[in-house]
């Protein structure tokens, strides 16, 4: 009984992770959309993707709100969450290359994100980060951990 309480916490902790990414892709994909001449104008100020800005001032939002539809889904979350890592670690990277080599470009994110300084914007998909993986490390199918140890009990009786 005790394991069922477990999962159910684990299960709801999960739910909070998928949500925040959500509303923070739903919002950042918005935001870029909504005015997209600037989020291009932005990506062409980056020496590291002015190149394929024109690609990127679609992709990424698009890329933002698919990996949303797929944490919204319990069937697609698991995909979401290494979804939400993955892109996290690309966006922090890149915050940290443009922190090392080029700190006085402007911010390409939307919304209010877009406010932030470098380094707490790179706090800040540092926290999202970790929240991703933590978000996978959750995300077992119920009782498996419990199942394990109860088993390994009852080897002992």
């Amino acid at each position: 009984m005790a394991y069922k309480l477990i999962d159910m916490k684990k299960k709801v902790f999960v739910e909070i992770i998928s949500s925040l990414f959500i509303l923070l892709f739903a919002y950042t994909a918005l935001s870029k959309l909504y005015d997209p001449a600037k989020f291009q104008w932005a990506l062409e100020k980056s020496p590291l993707i002015h190149s394929f800005s024109g690609i990127f001032t679609y992709a990424i939002p698009v890329i933002e709100l698919t990996v949303a539809t797929l944490l919204f889904f319990p069937k697609t979350r698991k995909k979401g969450l290494y979804s939400s890592l993955g892109l996290m670690t690309i966006f922090t990277l890149y915050i940290g290359y443009m922190l090392l080599f080029t700190p006085k470009l402007p911010c390409s994110c939307g919304g209010v994100i877009q406010q932030m300084n470098w380094n707490q914007h790179l706090l800040f998909n540092l926290g999202f980060t970790l929240l991703a993986g933590i978000g996978i490390a959750l995300h077992t199918k119920p009782g498996i951990i419990a199942k394990r140890q109860h088993k390994t009990k009852a080897a002992y009786i």
